[in-house]
């Protein structure tokens, strides 16, 4: 299965051409954002405003005409019900059936740090709240579409048992976990979103509610080119209506040509500032504790390096993955980023280039060296295609670069520096 990376966080039970493919990190999206996705495809989900002032939610409030309204504090990080502002205000979700209260609350949410079991221990600055129409739920059950390898395309998972992990239902109580294979040609057909219906339970007109539901998701999962939606819990109301109150959605990223609109939604405010930068670039970064930056083509070689480099006693400050197709002035902006780093003392470079050219990180490793004057020991190995033009342009170049024979030798090379310093 293909894990989700996209939420739309949920509160309390109470419902609250040529294209180069290339690493990055996943997309996130605020939970408003997803519902409008859902929204705009006809999929049933809570009324709702966005609101960035506390004005504007309780005229939200207001607008909305409920008997009862959820406030939600809009953050990436989970665990807002029982996270706590700096305002003093503790909770990002609140009930109330006081249109006058949202705006009272809303105004000790924005612009205050929320601090959760998820963020940092400063918090993150709530800029946007969400204010919804509150829905009793009767019943929970799980839905989700995704791409499966075995079934080469899209495949439908439901249980009746919903608002809870999936993956422990699957444990303990497998056969209450129902597969439907669609074909992607013909789509999800009326009997297969019926039977799925029935699977989860739904009785009577609920069934056939249920089901329209279900082929809209699937429509949902296509528009936006998904790799998965996850309903959960995909619910009934005691009125009788289903919704959908809980969703996490997964995009393909090789199809961020076309879907431009939603990658544009793409809030990076929670994330690392240098994990952003490097994504810019095509680079994918991602900051660890140690002090040897690593600085490695392929995921597999950048994690048997920070490995390395671990059982001899160093420990590595981070994992930047260069990719297949690099190019010079991306070699230059990884050396930036991973100076960028305070926590680094020693900077180890290990590529094999299979479609990687050796010259071409040994062009870029020159030119950030000179324009960077950098300070910390620079250990490289190098090894693969056109590699002998590579050593020559590093052992001409008149700089302090520490060279390497073999993977094993470079992470011994830069541990020793470090001792040294």
């Amino acid at each position: 299965l293909i894990m989700p990376a996209i939420s739309m966080q949920g509160g309390p039970a109470r419902a609250t051409a040529l294209v180069r493919v290339s690493p990055r990190r996943w997309l996130n999206l605020q939970e408003y954002q997803s519902k409008k996705l859902m929204q705009d495809s006809g999929v049933t989900v809570q009324r709702f405003f966005v609101a960035d002032t506390a004005s504007e939610a309780l005229e939200a409030a207001k607008r909305l005409k409920v008997k009862e309204i959820v406030l939600k504090a809009q953050i990436l990080a989970g665990g807002r019900g029982k996270g706590v502002f700096d305002s003093g205000l503790k909770g990002g979700v609140h009930l109330t059936k006081e249109p006058a209260a949202v705006g009272e609350l809303a105004g000790k949410m924005l612009g205050f740090n929320l601090t959760t079991k998820q963020t940092p221990k400063e918090g993150v600055k709530v800029k946007t709240v969400m204010v919804a129409e509150a829905l009793d739920i009767s019943r929970e059950t799980y839905f989700a579409i995704l791409m499966d390898r075995s079934c080469n395309g899209p495949v439908m998972v439901g249980s009746p048992q919903g608002g809870v992990d999936i993956e422990e239902v699957a444990a303990t109580t497998p056969e209450l976990i129902f597969k439907e294979v669609i074909d992607i040609f013909e789509g999800v057909r009326d009997d297969q979103a019926l039977r799925m219906a029935a699977n989860l339970g739904f009785k009577g007109p609920l069934e056939k509610q249920a089901a329209d539901q279900i082929k809209r998701l699937y429509e949902l999962f296509l528009k936006v080119d998904a790799t998965q939606v996850e309903v959960n819990p995909l619910g009934e109301t005691p009125e009788g209506q289903v919704v959908c109150f809980d969703a996490k959605i997964n995009f393909d990223d090789n199809a961020e040509f076309r879907q431009k609109a939603v990658f544009a939604m793409d809030d990076t405010t929670e994330s690392d500032p240098l994990e952003t930068e490097a994504a810019k670039y095509d680079l994918k970064y991602i900051g660890l504790d140690g002090n040897i930056a690593c600085f490695v083509n392929g995921a597999g070689l950048a994690m048997a390096t920070c490995d390395i480099i671990d059982l001899h006693g160093g420990k590595p400050a981070n994992f930047l993955d260069l990719g297949g197709g690099v190019k010079e002035n991306q070699v230059y902006v990884a050396f930036k980023l991973l100076t960028a780093d305070p926590k680094v003392e020693a900077i180890l470079v290990n590529i094999f280039g299979g479609i990687v050219n050796c010259a071409i990180i040994a062009n870029g490793i020159t030119k950030a060296c000179r324009e960077l004057e950098l300070k910390v020991p620079l250990v490289v190995r190098l090894e693969g295609t056109n590699v002998q033009e590579a050593k020559r342009i590093l052992s001409e170049s008149g700089l302090p670069i520490t060279s390497a024979s073999d993977l094993d030798d470079a992470a011994k090379k830069a541990v020793a520096a470090i001792a040294k310093k």
